[in-house]
């Protein structure tokens, strides 16, 4: 019993130790990016090219630059149309772009020391505007937990922006630091929107044990299935730039994030049942909370593994279109489909885990939290 308190407590301090020193995280980003810029679409002529495609053309678009240094600065840019929409960045006059400026030298004097490129349309104002009403729908519906659970979304992405990516790009190895991350965003997300008691530390323990589980599992499906971790094409860029990191540990940690919110959702949901069943009959044994954890745990089985299937199905759906063109025995072993297939088994295998997992450790720690309190208020009143 006495351990059981010394965890919740170590749990609870360890909570409010990351709350106080996540602001530093940003500090830990190292700024080795391309600098770019805005720029808005002035004019645009076209030219034909000789001896290419009959599909190629050239778009001569004319630029000014909105912000930056070179605010200001027009200039004249090549704009190759092949004809594959992959490739080809369609614009219109008026477009807002984002510019990839490359000194030509070390020593840049005057804006003619500096290649512009177009990198692509400038899209983020429509990202705010969706991400402005996710979060008004949030708090409307929500109120004060739709605000916790919006800083619970800015740590996570703090977390993996700011510890996830910066220890993998340093030569850690990318299944520990997507474990750490994992179960520090585990204890931020649900201690903030459950707030500090048995039921969180219980989700929060039944998580972090399936997400390890997780792990594991991943790795084994890797080594077993002789995956290579280039499922596609942003794997191969990567390559070019950091051949020295390890794609099959990425892989993993992909596999590890990807089964991450299912996972806390699930046993958030088992340990709140909990909970409340204990709360309208505190005369109920740890069997009986035990089993009806379990009963609404089969429940959420069916429907979490559905959705986490979807998800990676929803996401691979034109390699599921392919199929319909490839011999289906080459199909399901081509690299790419057995991957995704694998991590969504994965992520289902997980929740299964994490169900019993969950309502093992919470009903022990919700009953013998809530005896205590009990005992604790008998002391006071005598």
């Amino acid at each position: 019993m006495a351990v059981i308190y010394d965890i919740i407590c170590v749990m609870k301090k360890l909570f409010v130790l990351l709350m106080l020193l996540f602001t530093g995280l940003f500090c830990l980003a190292q700024d080795d990016t391309i600098p770019s810029a805005t720029g808005v679409v002035k004019n645009i002529e076209y030219e034909d090219i000789q001896g290419l495609d009959e599909h190629s053309e050239k778009q001569l678009v004319t630029v000014e630059v909105l912000n930056g240094k070179y605010k200001g600065v027009t200039r004249i840019i090549d704009n190759m149309m092949t004809g594959n929409p992959a490739y080809d960045i369609s614009l219109s006059k008026g477009n807002k772009v984002i510019l990839h400026m490359e000194p030509v030298s070390e020593q840049v004097v005057t804006p003619d020391d500096v290649n512009i490129y177009i990198a692509d349309i400038k899209r983020v104002n429509q990202i705010w505007i969706f991400t402005g009403i996710f979060c008004a729908l949030l708090l409307a519906i929500g109120r004060w937990k739709g605000f916790k659970s919006i800083i619970s979304i800015i740590a996570t992405l703090g977390l993996m922006f700011f510890v996830l990516i910066p220890m993998t790009l340093s030569g850690f190895c990318p299944i520990a630091s997507a474990v750490i991350t994992g179960i520090l965003s585990t204890i931020i997300t649900i201690y903030l929107v459950g707030g500090l008691n048995s039921k969180s530390s219980s989700a929060i323990i039944g998580t972090s044990i399936s997400l390890v589980f997780a792990g594991l599992l991943s790795i084994l499906a890797i080594y077993f299935a002789n995956l290579t971790g280039f499922a596609g094409e942003e794997n191969m860029f990567l390559y070019s730039v950091r051949p020295d990191l390890s794609f099959t540990g990425i892989l993993s940690a992909s596999m590890i994030i990807a089964a991450l919110g299912a996972l806390m959702d699930t046993a958030v949901s088992i340990a709140s049942t909990i909970n409340e069943i204990h709360e309208t009959d505190n005369n109920l044994g740890v069997k009986e909370l035990f089993k009806s954890g379990m009963n609404v745990g089969r429940d959420i089985i069916g429907t979490m593994s559905n959705t986490l299937i979807l998800v990676y199905l929803g996401s691979s759906l034109p390699l599921v279109l392919l199929a319909n063109n490839i011999d289906l025995n080459k199909f399901f072993n081509l690299n790419q489909v057995a991957t995704e297939i694998l991590s969504a088994l994965i992520g289902s295998i997980a929740i299964l885990a994490c169900v019993p997992i969950t309502a093992i450790i919470a009903a022990i720690l919700i009953k013998r939290h809530k005896n205590n309190f009990e005992m604790d208020k008998i002391d006071i009143i005598e």
